[in-house]
């Protein structure tokens, strides 16, 4: 069963991994508004393609921040009765939240956006503006993707569960444990 802490902790990595990428990508945004402020307002020049990367690289710091929030706790949950029940229960109700509602939406958008994403790449879909970004499939490619993200780290947030259930005297000491 120890193995079962193991591969938690190898899910852990990959949300970690999620999270990291998500704050090179905002650190880059925060560059691409600065960018965008400063040609606008000083140099009266305005670039479709930076404006519409604005928004792209948001939808991915979002879409890729979100399983970091889950192998980090800070999805939605109802704190206020949550945080009043043993760690046994809240360990119940983190799987049984998981298994009834997270992986089936995660896995049926993720499902489904994979279409969504076919058809952009097979029209060549584009910017609708003039001098915008090409390839629009690239960010429609992130929804089910980070979907499937989410779904990767449910699974670790149910192993986390099952680990703390199984082990709650290892579970303790956990750095992921609350």
């Amino acid at each position: 069963m120890r193995n079962l802490i193991y591969i938690e902790r190898l899910f852990h990595r990959f949300g970690d991994a999620l999270g990291w990428l998500s704050s090179v990508l905002f650190v880059l945004l925060v560059c691409n508004v600065v960018y965008d402020v400063v040609m606008r307002y000083v140099f009266n020049d305005v670039s479709i393609a930076f404006q519409e990367l604005e928004w792209h690289l948001f939808s991915a710091v979002f879409l890729l921040g979100v399983p970091y929030a889950i192998k980090a706790g800070g999805h939605v949950r109802v704190d206020v009765f949550y945080e009043r029940l043993s760690r046994q229960s809240q360990a119940v109700i983190d799987l049984l939240g998981c298994l009834l509602f997270l992986m089936p939406f995660c896995l049926l958008v993720a499902w489904f956006g994979i279409d969504f994403a076919k058809e952009s790449y097979a029209l060549g879909e584009t910017s609708g503006d003039p001098g915008g970004l090409p390839a629009r499939w690239i960010i429609k490619a992130m929804i089910p993707l980070s979907f499937l993200f989410m779904a990767i780290s449910g699974i670790g947030l149910m192993l986390h569960s099952i680990n703390k259930l199984v082990h709650p005297h290892l579970m303790a000491d956990s750095p992921h444990s609350k």
